[in-house]
């Protein structure tokens, strides 16, 4: 695993004395020199190799003063042993003068093991539900900076292979929600700076890190982008007016005044960004949630008319050309002030589509846009929160579409983000109580907010009450439960369940990959389902076998054992939940984790014999 050796005193044993060992190392030979008789250079750059390890350093310092100032804590070759063992840490350390690396080594080392346990608790604590935020508190109180524990995880995440599955699976949850703590933590700071010191494109960047946070996505770098697009445009513009005032090196920072060069600035951006760089509006694909993340509209370059818009006015900004975000309905728009500024007048402006290429529109032609009249409210500026609150509605609205697991999570999220910009808006806290409860996880938490909304609107008392009720049965429910399921292989109830946990299967009707995670001697689901699944058109109907199965499509299905059949080039399945019930994929079936094999004791044997028998016998 990722956690160095100790190299604490512990390391410096009587083992350090040995004929063999770093003393006898030091000590001249009767014919040569010793190694404490080499210049300082010489020995920090030996004691810097990287076949060194931490305990050998800390051995090495026990020997003699020479050596021990050579190893000295705030020195070289600690801090090189540092950069060697966790090289990502070192920008986290602007200012080394000072710094024990010994220390640090011995912190992060510790905060390596701390966060092992952590995540080998996991599995057991959680195998049976998701993980509720409260899971994680024993985080929240950790002794350890938290870069430290993030960077243990993240070498949990790159482990090389195909091992570690579970272990992966829960480091993964844990850093999701360390980012997301963080993320939630800037936006809540952004939000309380003046509103002329609230950047749109930063606040799209916290929405984007926020649904998004084990992607790498910084300010600095989308910034960057928008920086390279902006400079192409400068290029255009340079073509045309080589004497325009957007050249000038602190161009952006003025804003210019003259329609007719600011009209220049336009043209030129609609040249580059939609003519060169081909950005467009994803009519195709417009309820995709990629269009409301920044990055990805500057990595696929399309979006929907908010996040073009927030790209567009940046880059206006940029050039010293002020635009303005107009919230109209269904299609968001900019404002370019054709009058005297500031006016109020809604005739005084064009109106910019971002969706559309850039195209300037009237007030006319913006309502021939959407089909029908709006009053003039519509047309006014909002502010970066309003802009936010809209992205974050868009979010919102695509969660609601699918019934899966990413769209679950994608609601989940921008619900988190809608309540850290409104925390007493009614609707939203209900229906995050309603998500959880449908879940069913975090029932305290819904509590909470049920408790939440009543205070806040007692007219609310109804749904407020049904949801109490039937919420504090499942507390009770789940205090009542004794134990996992065990089944048997050997129980005479299950001599019909050909399959096995683990096993990669094909669906002999629709043709999809799957494992098999789970099974049922009879289908166990109610009258319902098997309705409308028709499962009494099988031959052997609902009396059969059942599976729970892992898609590949990152799908959960529930398969009858007639449709299944082996898989005959079994491949690894690219479900999220996979290290939830496997801990290893050996190349042609998957190995239960500790949880998994509790529940299905006998399934192993089985799987291995059939893998033996299908596939192992065929290449004999």
């Amino acid at each position: 695993m990722a956690a160095a050796e100790n190299p604490g005193p512990a390391a410096a044993g009587p083992a350090a004395a040995g004929p063999g060992g770093p003393r006898g190392a030091a000590e001249a030979d009767a014919d040569g020199m010793g190694l404490t008789d080499l210049p300082g250079e010489l020995l920090e750059l030996i004691l810097c190799c990287d076949v060194l390890g931490a305990a050998d350093i800390g051995r090495v310092s026990c020997t003699c003063r020479r050596l021990r100032e050579a190893c000295q804590p705030r020195g070289k070759v600690w801090r090189e042993r540092f950069r060697l063992r966790w090289p990502s840490l070192l920008k986290y350390y602007s200012h080394t003068d000072g710094v024990s690396w010994l220390e640090e080594y011995k912190a992060r080392h510790n905060a390596g093991l701390e966060a092992q346990r952590i995540v080998a608790s996991f599995s057991k604590r959680f195998f049976s539900e998701h993980v509720p935020c409260d899971g994680f508190s024993d985080i929240e109180t950790l002794g350890c900076p938290s870069h430290f524990f993030e960077d243990e995880l993240m070498c949990i995440l790159n482990m090389e292979g195909r091992k570690g599955l579970t272990w992966k699976y829960y480091a993964k949850k844990i850093l999701y929600f360390l980012r997301q703590q963080n993320i939630l933590k800037n936006l809540k700071e952004y939000l309380q700076r003046p509103t002329d010191r609230q950047s749109f494109l930063e606040g799209a960047v916290l929405i984007d890190q926020y649904c998004n946070p084990l992607s790498d996505i910084c300010l600095k770098s989308v910034q960057a982008q928008v920086d390279d697009i902006t400079d192409k445009v400068r290029k255009v513009l340079r073509t045309k007016n080589p004497r325009h005032p957007s050249l000038a090196s602190k161009a952006g920072e003025v804003l210019i005044p003259e329609v007719e060069l600011q009209r220049q600035v336009l043209d030129a951006m609609n040249c580059v960004l939609y003519e060169q760089l081909k950005y467009k509006g994803n009519e195709l694909d417009y309820y995709n949630s990629l269009n409301s993340y920044i990055h990805q509209v500057l990595i696929r370059r399309t979006g929907i008319p908010i996040s073009l818009s927030v790209l567009y006015l940046t880059i206006a900004r940029q050039l010293g050309v002020k635009l303005e975000p107009v919230n109209f309905p269904s299609h968001f728009l900019l404002r370019w002030c054709q009058g005297k500024e500031g006016s109020t007048d809604i005739f005084d402006y064009t109106y910019i589509d971002a969706f559309g290429k850039g195209k300037q529109l009237t007030v006319k032609e913006c309502e021939y846009l959407i089909g029908h009249h709006v009053t003039e409210e519509f047309y006014g500026v909002v502010t970066s929160k309003e802009v936010l609150q809209r992205m974050v509605g868009n979010l919102l609205n695509l969660g609601k579409r699918e019934s899966t697991d990413q769209s679950y999570q994608l609601l989940r999220d921008s619900l988190d983000l809608y309540l850290a910009m409104y925390p007493d808006n009614v609707q939203h806290l209900m229906l995050q109580a309603r998500l959880y409860f449908h879940l069913g996880i975090w029932p305290e938490k819904v509590l909470d907010i049920l408790q939440h909304i009543q205070a806040l609107d007692p007219s609310q008392h109804g749904a407020v009450g049904y949801l109490v009720q039937h919420t504090l049965e499942h507390i009770e429910r789940r205090k009542e439960e004794v134990g996992p399921e065990v089944k048997h292989r050997s129980d005479e109830k299950h001599k019909e369940v050909c399959f096995s946990i683990g096993l990669i299967m094909k669906h002999k009707r629709y043709g999809y990959n799957c494992v098999i995670y789970g099974w049922d001697p009879a289908c166990m689901m109610g009258h319902e389902w098997i309705r409308n699944m028709n499962v009494h058109s099988l031959p052997h109907g609902p009396h059969q076998p059942f599976y729970n199965v892992l898609v590949e499509d990152g799908s959960c299905r529930y398969a009858a054992q007639e449709n299944l059949e082996y898989n005959s080039e079994p491949r690894e399945i690219p479900h999220p939940d996979i290290g939830r019930y496997f801990s290893e994929f050996t190349g042609i079936h998957y190995l239960a984790n500790t949880e998994l094999e509790i529940r299905y004791p006998e399934d192993l044997e089985l799987t291995r014999a059939t893998v033996q028998k299908i596939y192992n016998s065929g290449k004999e």
